[in-house]
């Protein structure tokens, strides 16, 4: 039981709960303790889905460290999965294969498919996400570019999108590195390009399918306002998890003041009338 709960009632009744369909919220993990781990499943579990050790940050950790840490994890309800450019690596080296036959042995439970370093070819692409899955992985893909110099047409973007779809993916994350600034639908101060956002959308048949990565909150603040509670986050710092989760749930100022005001216009019209 939560600590207020009876007391109080919940100001988005619509956030899901997990196992959720929707909503999810990655945590980005550059290289947390065993103890801070447990500390953050203790406080946050309930709220995290995914907790990705990024780049290529697996590779420096001892395989005992890293079972013992998928073991906390897991064990607390969340997936644990190495970042997308560790995947890039492997198939730079062509042990993809042998790379999700490790990640299952040291007790992960899902895998990041992407190619912002990386050139993969749409066909390459779709035969390792069918290699990850026939090994009961389960997968997150992402498109976009972290260079941002570099550009990937809509077009190409859209069909990556619905093809990862097709193939039974959990997520598709839209690209803006752990800074939030100067990628993907983000500008240099980390504000948010809405014409970037509508392109993307335009072409994608469920937006909820996507999963939007800003790590600042008026990034979240945006995404939150048009695409409701349960449009999905990556690249959550730890500490902000719980922050992120109160907005979410209209319990910080910024999206709770409409919920007053909409209130207070409903209590105006019913004088009114």
């Amino acid at each position: 039981m939560k600590a207020w709960e009876g007391v109080l009632e919940s100001l988005a009744p619509e956030r899901s709960v997990k196992p959720r369909k929707d909503g999810f919220t990655m945590v980005i993990d550059k290289g947390l303790g065993l103890s801070h781990t447990q500390d953050l499943m203790d406080t946050a579990a309930g709220v995290i889905d995914f907790l990705k050790m990024t780049f290529g940050t697996a590779a420096l950790l001892d395989y005992d460290f890293v079972k013992r840490k998928a073991a906390i994890v897991t064990t607390a309800g969340v997936d644990i999965y190495p970042g997308g450019t560790f995947l890039e690596i492997a198939v730079f080296q062509n042990k993809y294969k042998e790379y999700f036959d490790r990640c299952l042995e040291l007790g992960l439970t899902a895998v990041e498919i992407s190619d912002g370093t990386l050139e993969i070819p749409l066909n390459q692409r779709v035969e390792i996400i069918k290699a990850a899955k026939e090994r009961g992985l389960k997968v997150i893909t992402e498109v976009g570019k972290k260079d941002p110099n570099e550009k990937v047409a809509f077009e190409l973007m859209h069909e990556t999108i619905q093809s990862d779809l097709d193939l039974g993916v959990e997520e598709v994350i839209v690209e803006a590195r752990e800074s939030g600034k100067g990628v993907g639908v983000f500008d240099a101060s980390g504000a948010v390009d809405s014409s970037e956002v509508d392109k993307i959308i335009a072409g994608v048949e469920d937006p909820s399918r996507l999963m939007w990565e800003a790590p600042l909150k008026n990034q979240q603040i945006y995404m939150i306002k048009r695409f409701g509670t349960n449009v999905s986050f990556g690249n959550i710092p730890p500490d902000d998890i719980l922050a992120l989760e109160a907005l979410r749930c209209r319990m910080r100022g910024d999206t709770l003041k409409p919920v007053f005001l909409s209130a207070i216009k409903s209590e105006e019209k019913k004088l009114g009338s």
